[in-house]
């Protein structure tokens, strides 16, 4: 099954989600992908359908895709599907969380500021009709940077609930409660149940 993503964080976390199904999965990084795919939705289901759809109907196999971001509810669910891109194409992980927290603190609204992460699974097969799921992680983003596990604004990202930051958890535990590890056991669940039910009709 392709992946369609090169990043290497998201790869280990679907490699670890998805292992019960001994399938090999593929990223674009793995089979030489290098055509941009423009993420022109304005959602992250739009997204996540946008880019598994590109890969699945190049390839002809079966793609899955994620499209995931941080909403912040001073910032009225912003940065959103501009996650990875609200602060240039050139910014790394350091620089977001920095231009993030600087624009928070322009609030004027004290911290730490309740957000969510969010993401959308988009499984495309070729002659089927797409699924997509869905996870939603609740807490706060939280002006200094704390472990330096996970990705992205994981660092940030504060569960108020247990006192840490989801940068200062393994990642074990990040994929029992994370936005992707929601959808990605939603996939699970209805890949093995498809698998079952076509194993019956047999």
């Amino acid at each position: 099954m392709l992946v369609a993503t090169s990043s290497e964080g998201k790869m280990r976390e679907i490699r670890d989600a998805l292992a019960p199904l001994g399938l090999e999965l593929l990223s674009l990084t793995d089979i030489g992908w290098t055509a941009e795919i423009a993420e022109s939705g304005s959602t992250f289901e739009a997204n996540a359908l946008i880019k598994a759809t590109a890969v699945a109907e190049a390839t002809a196999m079966a793609a899955l895709a994620d499209d995931s971001g941080l909403e912040v509810d001073v910032l009225d669910g912003q940065p959103g599907v501009n996650s990875s891109r609200f602060a240039g194409p050139e910014a790394d992980d350091m620089d977001r969380n920095r231009i993030l927290v600087e624009r928070l603190v322009a609030t004027g609204e004290p911290p730490p500021w309740a957000a969510q992460y969010r993401c959308v699974l988009a499984y495309v097969e070729p002659g089927q009709e797409p699924v997509t799921f869905e996870g939603v992680l609740r807490g706060a983003i939280v002006p200094e940077a704390r472990g330096c596990g996970g990705f992205g604004y994981d660092p940030h990202f504060l569960l108020p609930e247990r006192g840490v930051t989801v940068g200062e958890i393994p990642l074990a535990s990040k994929q029992e409660i994370s936005h992707r590890g929601q959808a990605l056991r939603r996939f699970l669940l209805w890949h093995k149940a498809r698998a079952a039910e076509a194993a019956r009709s047999e």
